[in-house]
């Protein structure tokens, strides 16, 4: 995930711009199974230490993709652990059994399956945060946790962009749904969730948030 400032000038041909599912199904080769840029091993610094003290027996990672979450859920005492993306060729370079291709907006559980769910810079890839935050208040156990993180909303302010290469050197840029953290909040009260904490880290050298972190509780109905 390159970050390109406000009016940067891509040398050559500019990238080819793709929706999620499309961009993801190039990507899969290459996509590594760790926090493998700047803007990733921000975001993990703070939801490791989050999802360790949750204690979670049931987690669900939503937004699996190639797995990276899926062993830290583990580490934290899990011991069920299921992973979901939309995208197959992602979960082809996923090395656990316990992967599912689906919808983050139509997950394939019963109600309070999870004791946790936990997603990684996925609520990007749809329209509005509430329309899976729903999903995953009605899949998690009361007094359940969510933790789950999104691109900033300053990247918008500064014309910052997904980007990748492929296998032959193409620049690929990866669309997104930007969302406000009002939008966030809001969808976590609409579902019955109380806010614990929000977390903003940066990256050295960037003068901005890059990451907005959410862990929130299922409060009883």
């Amino acid at each position: 995930m390159t970050l390109f400032g406000f009016g940067q000038l891509f040398r050559g041909r500019p990238p080819r711009r793709l929706a999620p599912k499309d961009a993801y199904g190039l990507w899969a080769e290459s996509y590594l199974p760790a926090a493998h840029n700047a803007v990733m091993a921000a975001e993990q610094s703070i939801v490791e230490p989050i999802v360790r003290a949750s204690k979670p027996r049931r987690a669900l990672d939503v937004g699996t993709g190639t797995g990276r979450y899926m062993p830290l859920l583990k580490a934290a005492g899990a011991r069920q652990v299921i992973g979901v993306d939309l995208s197959l060729p992602m979960l082809r370079q996923n090395t656990s059994p316990a992967r599912i291709c689906a919808d983050a907006r139509r997950l394939p559980f019963r109600d309070a399956a999870f004791n946790l769910v936990s997603s990684s810079l996925m609520v990007g890839d749809v329209d509005h945060p509430g329309s899976w935050v729903i999903e995953a208040s009605r899949v998690l156990a009361d007094g359940g946790a969510l933790v789950y993180s999104d691109f900033h909303p300053c990247w918008v302010e500064r014309d910052w962009r997904r980007t990748f290469r492929t296998a032959d050197g193409e620049l690929v840029e990866l669309a997104f749904h930007p969302h406000t953290i009002e939008q966030h909040l809001a969808s976590l009260e609409d579902a019955s969730f109380e806010v614990r904490a929000i977390r903003e880290p940066r990256v050295a050298s960037i003068p901005a948030p890059v990451v907005v972190v959410f862990h929130a509780v299922k409060r009883p109905r």
